[in-house]
């Protein structure tokens, strides 16, 4: 399923809270976006049209929430931008981002501590 930057904020603000009115929606994403309430409205339809979330009748009007996990969109996208750009490939978009970015000390020790769990996930 392809889910656009636009409506990943949509999901993004359904992630961190959910269920949400539409109204909760406007207020969560709007501001921070410069979107009109039209603009979240336009989203929200698009994303209900992928069934990556649903609209629930509830007391105050509709509630949304989220049909699709974070983590499976994150992986998915993950895998996308590897496939996209590095040929499927991990080491050369590592590489990418140190060589545009300087890692910090505690940046290398996350790394070096997930290779480790990695190898040892490998050997079990």
């Amino acid at each position: 399923m392809k889910i656009p930057a636009a409506e990943s904020q949509i999901l993004e603000a359904l992630w961190r809270k959910s269920p949400l009115s539409f109204d909760d929606i406007v207020s969560e994403v709007g501001p921070v976006h410069g979107w009109a309430a039209g603009t979240v409205r336009t989203l929200v339809t698009r994303l209900l049209r992928k069934k990556a979330i649903e609209g629930l009748k509830a007391e105050e009007g509709y509630v949304y929430r989220p049909l699709i996990a974070r983590s499976s969109y994150v992986s998915s996208e993950s895998q996308g931008l590897l496939d996209r750009l590095f040929d499927g490939e991990v080491t050369p978009l590592v590489a990418a981002l140190a060589e545009h970015r300087a890692l910090k000390p505690a940046d290398l020790k996350k790394l070096e501590a997930l290779i480790a769990e990695l190898k040892a996930s490998d050997d079990a």
